[in-house]
């Protein structure tokens, strides 16, 4: 475990950058997690996490980036010294509808992600919740993905394998050894958080993260990254959940 990670898409409707970091760094986060946009200003990125004392291990980056601009993914993780890189999404209209079709896509990821363990990273997929809802043949396209890239890691998103309705548990099982980073977010109780989109402050919700850590011991997992996909106040977020994982680490 290499400690505590916030993936920074949790803050992107409270900018400055500069300000989240500055507070993040404060709560005792030490790494972050990028995506999209924040790569555009490369050098203020750089800058910034260099003066909050904060590290980027991990980031996501999209599929047509990864798969046509191999060279500038690599120059922006070397930039900000990334171990891990990760596809986080496609969408509607790109994804399979059978066991087959998620089994070349899975193909197709691994693939693209040879360049990528060619240069020293991890290389994976990052879940929704679409992966785990059962296709018309009865297959469940995370295991189409997994069984298609044999090298792919996966940056687990447990509460969205929760709300697609699968076992989280099962799949740490299973699959584990396929785990090297977690997304570690929660979910409310039914009619709460409504205006945040039924997500809640990490401990304050339904999961159970005292079993879930316990469980994800047995996997290799390097990168616990806090997540909330629509806080309405960040900071309250950042410090409510620190807090409760870190209790739990405690304990």
């Amino acid at each position: 475990m290499t400690g505590l990670s916030y993936q920074l898409y949790s803050s992107r409707n409270f900018p400055p950058l500069t300000d989240t970091l500055t507070m993040l760094a404060d709560l005792g986060y030490g790494h972050v997690e990028g995506y999209g946009g924040l790569y555009e200003d490369l050098e203020g990125l750089s800058a910034a996490l260099k003066s909050s004392g904060l590290t980027m291990l991990s980031g996501h980056f999209g599929l047509d980036m990864l798969e046509d601009q191999s060279d500038r993914v690599l120059s922006i993780a070397a930039a900000v010294g990334m171990t891990s890189i990760y596809c986080p999404h496609i969408g509607p209209q790109l994804r399979p509808s059978d066991a087959a079709g998620w089994k070349d896509f899975g193909k197709k990821l691994d693939d693209i992600g040879a360049v990528y363990r060619g240069a020293g990273l991890k290389f994976g997929w990052h879940n929704h919740d679409f992966e785990f809802v059962a296709q018309a043949d009865g297959s469940i396209p995370m295991d189409g993905i997994l069984e298609g890239g044999p090298h792919l890691s996966w940056e687990a998103d447990i509460a969205w394998i929760v709300r697609g309705g699968g076992d989280p548990l099962d799949w740490i099982a299973r699959h584990g050894s396929r785990i090297n980073a977690v997304h570690v977010k929660d979910i409310a109780r039914d009619g709460h958080c409504v205006d945040e989109d039924g997500w809640e402050d990490v401990g304050h919700g339904t999961m159970d993260w005292k079993g879930l850590l316990e469980a994800l011991q047995q996997a290799p997992t390097g990168i616990f990254v806090v997540e909330h996909d629509n806080p309405n106040d960040h900071q309250r977020f950042a410090r409510r959940s620190i807090e409760a994982v870190k209790g739990l680490w405690d304990n």
